[in-house]
């Protein structure tokens, strides 16, 4: 019988899983020995080794999410291509850029390896047979390993590395995980060694979970507190809303999010990705010198601009990630700054969120006579607070929030304003943030 546990970091904010007591066979037994016996050594070791596999056709929002908080606990994380080279093109026309060829990791132990989803990276997963012997002997070895969305049924389950074992993926999955595991409907499934989840809108949840496994509850509330989780996973987001003005646009909607050295990843390619599933027409821009930019959490991600050239056209709505390094540089950029100030002037949608509205919006005058919010921590440079405690505010044609855990709402409200309410929490649910 499945136990469900509510896990609760400080803010009563972390994530609901269903830890299961499995039926063990001697094969089973045996691999749980040798996990318990390595959960006890890794009490005492030094930062733990991860392995996130990226492919053409990942899911970037799994896979970068996953890799920032892991790195967020402290753990020596590499980000491993399974294609002959680094750069991989991963779902909605993200590029991100990977530490290692996954042929550099056959000889490393690692404490942990996380497979993210999409398809068709999930499939360029499973014929990768570095990587499947990576796996097979992570399992063998009794080391914890896990999978998001597509990767359990199609990775995991195709490997037999589920056998009489709970497990979740993405719904549409479900049937053929069924064959090869007891399939469950939880957000965050965890079966011994094995962590697994359903989509890009548990993801967070998942991510943490991964950081309590391997490095304890204590660690797991640490990690999870400034990342601002939702209390009610599944339920529908809301946004605090003033000043109501529709958002209307031509053929498009363009869309322009830029990049820089220290932008917040997960932050950045949350909205990319979210907004190229409801058909935006986005365009990353860096503000660097190169495309490549090395983001916060030292993911590699590259533009498809620079934005010189990016700023000869012209946007529906122009949205700033943040990430103190990324806003600071967005900060100092003339040209983006003149971008923004012509977006107001035209009465056109402009947005930010975390560091971003305080240290690049509020002292360029681009906050003035609007109600916003930001990152906790900085608060305090907001000249109105009055809405600075709600998750995504609303004022006219200015969207804001606050920091990596509302990314998802901040842009589901953009969806919103954009398309209307019934297809972003269409979107939603579709991305397993909302529950059905």
């Amino acid at each position: 019988m499945a136990i469900s546990r509510l896990v609760l970091g400080p803010f009563s904010l972390l994530l609901r899983c269903s830890f299961t007591p499995t039926k063990l066979t001697p094969q089973l037994h045996s691999r749980r020995y040798r996990f318990f016996s390595i959960r006890a050594a890794m009490a005492s070791s030094p930062a733990r080794k991860v392995l996130v596999p990226v492919a053409n056709g990942t899911e970037p929002l799994e896979a970068v999410i996953t890799i920032d908080v892991l790195r967020r606990s402290g753990a020596d994380v590499t980000v491993a291509s399974v294609e002959n080279h680094l750069r991989v093109d991963a779902a909605h026309q993200i590029k991100i850029v990977a530490d290692s060829l996954i042929s550099d990791c056959e000889d490393t132990v690692f404490d942990l390896v996380a497979l993210p989803g999409g398809m068709p990276g999930a499939t360029n997963f499973r014929d990768c047979a570095v990587l499947e012997n990576i796996v097979k002997k992570q399992a063998a070895d009794g080391r914890l390993y896990a999978a998001i969305c597509a990767s359990p049924a199609v990775v995991l389950g195709s490997w037999g590395l589920l056998k009489g074992l709970k497990a979740t993926c993405y719904p549409s999955f479900m049937e053929q995980l069924g064959t090869t595991a007891t399939a469950v409907e939880s957000r965050v499934q965890i079966d011994g060694q094995v962590v697994t989840s359903r989509g890009p809108g548990t993801t967070l949840e998942f991510a943490v979970a991964l950081v309590e496994q391997l490095y304890g509850k204590e660690k797991a509330d640490e990690v999870s507190a400034p990342l601002l989780l939702r209390s009610n996973h599944g339920h529908e987001y809301t946004i605090a809303e003033y000043n109501q003005e529709n958002w209307t646009f031509g053929d498009g909607p363009r869309i322009l999010v830029p990049i820089a050295n220290g932008t917040e990843e997960m932050e950045a390619v949350m909205i990319i990705d979210i907004l190229r599933r409801a058909k935006g027409k986005v365009v990353v821009a860096s503000v660097e010198d190169k495309l490549e930019i090395l983001a916060s959490r030292k993911v590699k991600l590259e533009a498809d601009l620079l934005l010189d050239e990016a700023a000869e056209q012209s946007y529906d709505l122009i949205v700033l990630p943040g990430g103190l390094g990324g806003a600071e540089a967005f900060a100092k950029s003339e040209k983006l700054i003149n971008l923004l100030k012509n977006q107001r002037e035209s009465n056109k949608p402009y947005g930010a969120i975390c560091a971003s509205p305080a240290l690049v919006l509020e002292p360029h005058g681009l906050l003035k006579d609007k109600k916003a919010t930001a990152f906790p921590a900085l608060c305090d440079k907001l000249s109105d607070k009055s809405e600075i405690e709600n998750r995504v505010v609303v004022d006219g044609n200015l969207i804001t929030s606050r920091g990596p855990g509302t990314t998802m709402e901040f842009s589901l409200a953009i969806v919103e304003k954009l398309f209307g309410r019934d297809m972003a929490v269409q979107l939603g649910k579709t991305m397993v943030f909302i529950s059905e």
